[in-house]
């Protein structure tokens, strides 16, 4: 999803990937903290500092490979009063971020486009921005392990199925490779311009009414 990079898209791209990275780690540790563990808070990762929560070598690989990561929050599910549930909520705290962050961005971009004589620099960051964020959530949804999705998925299944796909949470990382040689992000793209769209067709709808 990020191939074929100039100069010019890797100095928008770097900020908003280090940016939206650093706000869908933060959520994670938020509300693994609102729930009970304040493992996030003693490792520090309860702060806007990009560097507590940056990948150096996950971010490079995002740019030249399209794909990457950030630090992982680390949890200790023995603080939650809930584990399953709790963990699903935690997991999906990071790509809700990135919608959130995404819808943000285009709600931002329409009335600043309509008033003011903004240059098509600063609209390509926005959109951009906009972009990167819906492509985290929707990529991190998947439920594959060790993305967000699976922690989702697994809550919501009963004791017996949910240690048993737990099990295989070891060679998850095998699969996603697999699955991204498979073509995953092309049938994913789809999707990501739906979300892209409506978002557009909601700022669209209150700001040209």
């Amino acid at each position: 999803m990020f191939r074929n990079l100039s100069i010019q898209h890797i100095a928008v791209m770097l900020p908003a990937l280090i940016f939206a990275f650093t706000i869908h780690e933060l959520s994670h540790g938020i509300m693994a903290y609102i729930l009970g563990d304040s493992t996030a808070k003693r490792d520090g990762r309860l702060t806007l500092n990009p560097i507590r929560h940056i990948d150096p070598v996950g971010l490079i690989c995002i740019l030249l490979f399209s794909f990457g990561w950030a630090k992982p929050v680390m949890v200790d599910m023995r603080n939650l009063k809930n584990p399953k549930v709790d963990m699903a909520l935690i997991a999906i705290a990071g790509p809700v971020s990135n919608f959130i962050m995404a819808f943000a961005a285009v709600m931002l971009f329409f009335p600043l486009n309509m008033h003011l004589p903004i240059p098509e620099w600063l609209s390509d960051v926005i959109i951009q921005f906009a972009w990167i964020n819906i492509v985290l959530g929707v990529f991190n949804l998947i439920p594959i392990p060790p993305l967000d999705g699976s922690k989702v998925v697994a809550s919501l299944l009963p004791d017996g199925l949910y240690n048993m796909y737990n099990s295989v949470a070891r060679f998850g990382f095998l699969i996603l490779i697999v699955a991204m040689l498979a073509g995953i992000f092309d049938r994913i793209l789809p999707i990501i311009r739906e979300i892209l769209d409506f978002f557009i067709g909601i700022a669209a709808f209150v700001f040209l009414l």
